[in-house]
């Protein structure tokens, strides 16, 4: 099992088209994908180096797989209800898979522990995870094109960062 989910990431961090389908089908690898989010979001918080013990890091992750969640379902929404193609059919579990193995690449970020490497090692996993949902999400709705997976991936990003906006606001008031 472990070597197959490392196979599995390495392939996803590979952006293999071929691996999104594979998970988007496989109903048992939901809880690889849960897998994958939590590593990568423990692996950003050791990056980080903010962190001072196990709790933020451990909360860092609580809160990727609720993020993980969100952007899936929104994903799913924009994806089968605003941007369609004819032969788009998809369910929230296969956006789950496909979208929980895009973060894969963020693995690396475990990186930005090395002094001097935290931003230019953030700011690729950033592109890397970005490009690796596009893909997720063309496989998982089943697109011709590159450019609608593009665009479901921008709406559902500005969708939750004015969420978390807005909540940061909530959370800031006195």
């Amino acid at each position: 099992m472990m070597n197959n989910l490392v196979e599995r990431m390495l392939r996803a961090a590979r952006l293999d088209a071929q691996l999104y389908e594979e998970v988007e089908a496989d109903t048992q690898a939901t809880g690889q994908s849960m897998l994958v989010v939590v590593l990568s979001s423990i692996a950003a918080g050791i990056g980080m180096k903010a962190y001072n013990g196990v709790l933020p890091v451990l909360l860092t992750a609580v809160f990727a797989l609720i993020a993980w969640y969100v952007w899936a379902l929104m994903t799913y929404w924009i994806g089968t209800r605003l941007l369609p193609e004819p032969q788009t059919q998809s369910d929230v579990g296969e956006l789950l898979r496909t979208t929980g193995f895009s973060s894969a690449p963020g693995i690396v970020r475990i990186l930005g522990a090395v002094p001097g490497l935290a931003t230019p090692v953030f700011l690729v996993a950033f592109i890397w995870m970005l490009i690796a949902m596009v893909v997720a999400v063309r496989q998982a709705l089943d697109y011709r094109g590159t450019g609608r997976a593009v665009g479901v991936c921008a709406i559902g990003w500005a969708i939750q960062v004015g969420l978390l906006l807005l909540f940061s606001f909530f959370i800031s008031i006195d």
